[in-house]
């Protein structure tokens, strides 16, 4: 068994400790007690003058993420490694010998926080910086908090923290954080080694990160900065305050006195319920590219270079976006000129906001562009691995569309739609090509939302799944595999929270109360400004199709047509004012449609407004949201229960510190759920009415995500 830490010392005196634990050299107890063990022989040797720090392939991915599961499963936090005093100051950082880290691939989290202890940080071009930790309900456990002020400045440093950005290596050399950039592996040890013998022979001074006050703001500036940071994550999960908690600490107090207060508040946020909720959405997106029967399977995927996409509108162009962002060459298909020109903009307005907003560079957006072309016919089908319908929910336009694809595309290329809710079998119901025809749901903007549903009916082949997973992975796309009905997973399991916001509206209870307290749960808005922005027919579309497939439990009012027979969402008027540059605001005209419909409806008990708390509103909004993903569940819709949680996050924007929604309803109990389902259902309809699963859970007492 090869060791997970090894040194080799050359003969100019420099030991090159290297980590290698793949595949991402992880910093387990073990590779952390190497570290240790290699650092103390080395540091005693008289033929080492200094040390490199380097790793096998890749310099360090971070701390063992199985070490926080550990810790969770326990409740014992006896099982972190003391790493950050022990290793990082007391034998890195002022160990008598100085060292230089050597990076190349990436140096993240725990290992860039190695990497900051050095004197010295070479990299490889293009090599990947940043603490991520705060994804994960966490702070950096290892210094990250008080180092990364030191290089780059307290209000960088803030930035890249909050935000979990990840950077190149050539911008941590702009930074502060890299002092040198080479071009190849090749260089890298031979620059780093250089450093090193410089720094243990005088000629480049050795550098104490911790102690370092050159790059960071006065006080009285950092602390006003970090003061309008506060203000920003108030509505937050409390590890993004505690976060700026330790950093003021380390600048009033020192960097040591910093570090001290990082550690026990590590260990505190590591046992917090957002950590726990973060780190089970991170295991559950990763085993959303698992799905048993296809990726266990021995077939190959097939590559998807040149990809069609039929319907440049809103979804169309994103998808479009996405797709040349990941360097495939597009086909746009529009059914004139002028549409094709009007496609042709959208999409580069969508590369230029990138640009502006620093995520893109000119650059790679002239060249992403430059894989583009607009049509106007199918002539340029004739060799495309792939066609992705996007055109309006119409049933018979889909078919044509399919039946026409099916005479001139390869007989290897893939069908698929981006439908929300009709059933593939019936677009595809006239051609041969069953096997190739597959779901492939984005959610808008396309080129934002990182969540693909890809929906199988029960002649897609494994191969075409199998292919359209690699894809997914191609333009980062958190993908779930799921089977073909009404809605597929998301929009069905999600429909009942827009059809409970109407309930409520028509039971009294005030839109935008409503809005306020989902927006202070954690939703990034609250469903009625959602009307507003995803559109008053095509929720009418939706509601047919659910009515079709679900009559008894599906919500039919007059509110959504009130509306739009008012005019609303036209000259930026829906439930709010919508003025370019301003936030929206609530427009009170708006009540009186509210009131017809309620008077409509006649669903309020005598007549009279109910009276509910904010919690009851979370519950009369996401309970039944939970009951239809048990339906969802129960029926074998998706591959496992935490895909739900995982689709909610990424398709809903369902807060990502609560888990999921499955996570969070057993984190409430499936035996109260029932309960106050059943008295919904038994004061305002079948709406409510628990499913035959939540029901059999709650009376075992067994957790609804549990298979």
């Amino acid at each position: 068994m090869a060791q997970l830490v090894s040194m080799e010392i050359g003969k100019d005196g420099i030991a090159i400790i290297r980590i290698c634990n793949p595949p991402v050299n992880a910093l387990t107890i073990s590779v952390i007690g190497g570290l240790k063990e290699q650092y103390e022989e080395a540091v005693e040797r008289n033929d080492v003058k200094a040390i490199v720090l380097t790793g096998d392939d890749k310099f360090c991915g971070g701390l063992d993420i199985n070490i926080i599961q550990k810790v969770q499963k326990n409740g014992d936090t006896s099982f972190l490694p003391d790493a950050s005093v022990e290793l990082v100051i007391d034998t890195i950082e002022n160990g008598k010998k100085p060292s230089v880290a050597a990076i190349q691939g990436f140096a993240l989290g725990g290992g860039l926080e190695l990497a900051m202890g050095c004197s010295a940080r070479i990299a490889t071009s293009r090599a990947e910086l940043g603490l991520p930790e705060l994804k994960l309900g966490l702070i950096p456990g290892c210094g990250g908090t008080q180092r990364l002020p030191r290089l780059v400045g307290t209000s960088k440093a803030i930035e890249m923290l909050m935000s979990s950005k990840i950077i190149t290596s050539e911008e941590g050399k702009e930074l502060g954080i890299i002092d040198d950039v080479v071009s190849s592996h090749e260089d890298l040890l031979t620059v780093s080694c250089l450093w090193a013998l410089d720094i243990a022979e005088g000629r480049i001074a050795r550098t104490h990160t911790l102690q370092r006050t050159d790059k960071i703001e006065p006080i009285h500036e950092s602390s006003a900065i970090l003061e309008v940071k506060r203000q920003q994550v108030l509505k937050t999960s409390p590890h993004y305050k505690a976060c700026l908690d330790v950093i003021e600490e380390g600048i009033i107090s020192g960097g040591y006195a910093g570090v001290l207060k990082e550690d026990k508040v590590f260990r505190e946020l590591v046992l917090s319920k957002s950590a726990k909720a973060l780190l089970h959405a991170y295991f559950a997106e990763r085993a959303t590219s698992k799905v048993p029967g296809i990726t266990d399977c021995k077939l190959k995927h097939r590559k998807i270079e040149k990809v069609a996409v039929i319907g440049g509108g809103l979804m169309g162009s994103g998808i479009a976006t996405a797709l040349i962002l990941s360097s495939i060459q597009v086909i746009l298909k529009e059914i004139n000129f002028d549409y094709q020109q009007k496609s042709l903009k959208s999409i580069e307005v969508n590369l230029q906001s990138l640009v502006k907003r620093g995520e893109l560079l000119e650059e790679k957006m002239k060249k992403a562009f430059s894989l583009l072309k607009g049509v106007v016919d199918y002539e340029e089908f004739t060799d495309v691995d792939m066609v992705i319908e996007v055109v309006n929910e119409e049933v018979l336009l889909k078919q044509s569309i399919f039946e026409e694809i099916e005479k001139i595309c390869p007989p290897h290329c893939i069908f698929a739609s981006n439908t929300s809710t009709i059933d593939l079998n019936v677009i595809g119901a006239r051609t041969k090509s069953q096997d190739r025809i597959v779901g492939t749901h984005l959610f808008s903007p396309a080129h934002v939302m990182p969540l693909l549903e890809i929906v199988q009916t029960e002649n897609t082949s494994k191969q075409v799944i199998l292919d359209v997973l690699k894809f997914a992975k191609i333009i980062q796309k958190v993908p779930i595999v799921v089977k073909n009905c009404t809605g597929f997973a998301v929009n069905r399991t999600f429909f009942p929270y827009m059809q409970g916001a109407e309930i409520l509206a028509n039971l009294g209870v005030d839109v935008f109360r409503v809005d306020r307290v989902i927006t202070e749960f954690g939703m990034r808005i609250g469903p009625f400004q959602l009307f507003d922005l995803s559109g008053y027919s095509i929720f009418l579309a939706v509601v047919k199709e659910f009515a079709a497939a679900f009559p008894d439990r599906t919500f039919q009012c007059p509110l959504v047509q009130l509306m739009m027979a008012n005019g609303r969402k036209k000259n930026g008027r829906g439930y709010y004012l919508y003025n370019k540059g301003k936030i929206p605001e609530p427009d009170l005209s708006v009540l009186q449609i509210v009131e017809e419909s309620r008077r409509l409806a006649s669903i309020m008990p005598g007549g009279e407004p109910i009276s509910v708390t904010d919690q009851e509103i979370v519950e009369m909004l996401f309970f039944p949201v939970v009951n239809e993903a048990c339906r969802v569940i129960e029926e074998g819709v998706v591959v496992r229960a935490s895909d739900l949680d995982i689709a909610s996050v990424h398709g809903m924007k369902f807060p990502s510190e609560r888990g999921g929604i499955m996570y969070w309803a057993d984190s409430i109990g499936a035996e109260y759920i029932y309960a106050r389902l059943k008295y919904w259902s038994e004061a305002y309809g079948n709406f409510f009415k628990p499913s035959q699963f939540l029901q059999e859970r709650a009376t075992k007492g067994i957790p609804l995500a549990e298979l």
